[in-house]
């Protein structure tokens, strides 16, 4: 089988992208460059406009308004072309449960255009790359969900593309299993892959995406690393636990009237985040607390998190669905790198 030559120094190039559903405007004129080689995230709420995007640069929905490259070829005039550069992985596995996993990537194969043998030969390296070798022969509607996202991502590599577009990859999995989806991710951007990635994980993004694009409402709100991000807000980050999770949000009004901050809470751990201008500010909210008798179990200093950069730049956090998306979108926040 044959592909299209990469042109182009970027695997992804858009300007000004625009998806409208009526009278909701999904997306509203994003710019996005992801780079080849590089893991791309895109973080945002439900609703934000992330699997839209992707849907608009993989051909799956028309674009409304401006432009968009996949390896220089323009992904309106050339949608056949950039199919053959693309896999997709969604959030929903696209297998079928009464077919094998061996059937189900046999299959696939020979709708991809490889031939009988060729097809064999990519489902059982597939199948060891991701560890289904004893699982081969078992109907798909007995799999676990871990079973079922990895196989979906070995179908989206039957034909190995240059640029893969994860959708929510570890979504439902078990920690053990994340970690092993995180490990496959890194093997395939080092076997020069170039991943755009979403995610509902804020820990996900921070650990494997090189660059973050932030989008809410429909827009691009930020962009850089996740350093970048997290200085972005302030130099440190104050977290702490009280000792009485019933005093949680107590303490949080307390510690945001001294430090003129919006701290991030979870209230169910006791836990409390909040960006500082200087590290010595610290002292200030513990002897606030002190004098409201708010006990304190745990305290430390460190660099921000993402959800506090989340915080800063749109007022509120990664789990509220601000506004509403007529795709298919699940509750989710996205990375694209």
């Amino acid at each position: 089988m044959t592909s299209p030559q990469l042109d182009g120094t970027l695997a992804v190039h858009a300007r000004g992208l625009v998806k409208d559903f009526g009278d909701n405007r999904a997306v509203d004129g994003i710019d996005l460059d992801v780079k080849r080689g590089e893991i791309f995230g895109v973080l945002g709420p439900n609703g934000a406009g992330k699997t839209t995007t992707l849907s608009m640069l993989a051909t799956l929905l028309k674009i409304d308004g401006g432009a968009a490259e996949i390896f220089g070829l323009d992904v309106a005039t050339h949608p056949h072309e950039v199919r053959q550069l693309l896999g997709v992985t969604g959030q929903y596995a696209s297998v079928d449960e009464n077919l094998t996993a061996n059937e189900n990537l046999f299959l696939f194969g020979r709708l991809l255009g490889y031939s009988k043998a060729e097809s064999r030969e990519r489902a059982a390296t597939l199948l060891g790359q991701f560890g289904l070798e004893e699982a081969a022969d078992r109907q798909i509607a007995k799999f676990s969900g871990g079973m079922r996202r990895r196989l979906d991502l070995a179908v989206s590599l039957i034909r190995r593309p240059p640029l893969i577009f994860l959708d929510e990859p570890t979504t439902g999995l078990d920690p053990r299993t994340r970690g092993q989806m995180w490990t496959t991710i890194r093997e395939l951007v080092d076997d020069g892959c170039t991943i755009l990635l979403t995610t509902q994980y804020l820990d996900e993004a921070d650990q494997l995406a090189d660059r973050i694009a932030v989008i809410d409402r429909g827009q691009k709100v930020a962009e850089g690393t996740p350093s970048q991000l997290k200085t972005s807000v302030g130099s440190s980050t104050l977290q702490l636990r009280v000792a009485d999770p019933a005093e949680v949000a107590a303490a949080a009004a307390v510690i945001g009237r001294v430090l003129d901050a919006a701290p991030v809470m979870t209230p169910e751990q006791g836990g409390i985040n909040v960006a500082l201008a200087q590290a010595d500010q610290a002292a200030d909210a513990l002897v606030a607390l002190r004098e409201q008798g708010i006990g304190v179990e745990s305290v430390s200093v460190a660099q921000p998190t993402l959800d506090e950069v989340f915080l800063a730049l749109t007022g509120h956090d990664t789990a509220e669905d601000t506004t509403e998306d007529t795709t298919t979108d699940s509750p989710e926040l996205e990375v694209v790198r």
